[in-house]
């Protein structure tokens, strides 16, 4: 039996490239798509191709579709070894004038759908250490430059959401380590719907790549970087790396630059004289 592999958000850009590419590797693929159309096409690229891969319409954002996603996972290939969280959307707005639908939205594709589908695997990956079938599964969280290294003004959710799941993905390295499971996040950087909508930014990713050069922004060119990571002999966990074109960045978290210290408790000007280097 083949590793089997959940992919959230296939049916196009980034998450189309995962799906392909692992099923390339040999993998049995769930492409999970809102969407049926693109879904399905992808499916149906993988299995002309002579794969394995069925499509799944879940929305991620809700918890009980998003159990049965990796129950479909289960009950169609007997097993689940990979799950990568790729799906996303938009709702860029500068925060005085962000409404509670927007937060909601995008909070709940981005923060709890990861969160979602990682519960329900991890669930299955649990009972099944318990039962001494100890998994070889991996985890791959899709974070963002715009949550980690280059905050985006208009982005206040979105970066929130995509800060949390770089933490969420630390935290999950550590907890699923006992029943065999790798957590790791990228933050890809390549030509999507996503970025070619995000303001400031979607001339440099719309810009044309002359004929035979390398195209940086390709979504291809992250794929191989999540093969890798859900791969059987990858030592990573607990690990946040930035993914374009033909470079790949390791990140690590917040860093003390710098302490002060009272001997009792602090006078506010005080320690305003104390701050006034850092400013």
């Amino acid at each position: 039996m083949g590793r089997v592999a959940i992919v959230t958000g296939a049916g196009r850009g980034i998450g189309r490239e995962h799906a392909l590419l692992l099923a390339k590797e040999g993998l049995h693929v769930v492409v999970n798509d809102v969407d049926n159309e693109p879904a399905q096409e992808v499916v149906d690229t993988i299995v002309a191709a002579g794969g394995k891969a069925v499509a799944n319409t879940s929305s991620i954002a809700d918890w009980d579709q998003a159990k049965s996603l990796v129950q479909q996972a289960i009950d169609e290939f007997g097993q689940l070894d990979v799950v990568v969280n790729n799906a996303g959307i938009l709702r860029d707005s500068y925060l005085a004038s962000t409404e509670e639908a927007q937060f909601d939205a995008v909070i709940g594709v981005h923060l709890k759908g990861h969160f979602a589908v990682m519960h329900h695997a991890a669930a299955y990956w649990k009972a099944e250490s318990k039962a001494g079938r100890q998994p070889n599964g991996a985890i791959v969280n899709t974070t963002s430059i715009s949550g980690t290294t280059m905050p985006n003004p208009g982005q206040t959710v979105y970066g929130a959401a995509k800060a949390g799941i770089a933490a969420m993905t630390l935290v999950a390295a550590m907890e699923m380590e006992r029943y065999g499971v790798r957590v790791n996040a990228i933050a890809p950087i390549a030509r999507t719907r996503l970025t070619l909508a995000t303001p400031g930014m979607g001339a440099m990713f719309a810009a044309e790549v002359p004929e035979g050069e390398f195209d940086a922004f390709d979504p291809s060119n992250v794929a191989p970087a999540v093969a890798y990571l859900a791969s059987e002999k990858c030592p990573f966990t607990g690990k946040v790396f930035i993914v374009q074109g033909g470079a790949i960045s390791l990140l690590e978290g917040w860093t003390t630059v710098g302490t002060v210290e009272t001997h009792g408790p602090w006078d506010p000007a005080e320690l305003g004289e104390q701050l006034a280097a850092w400013a």
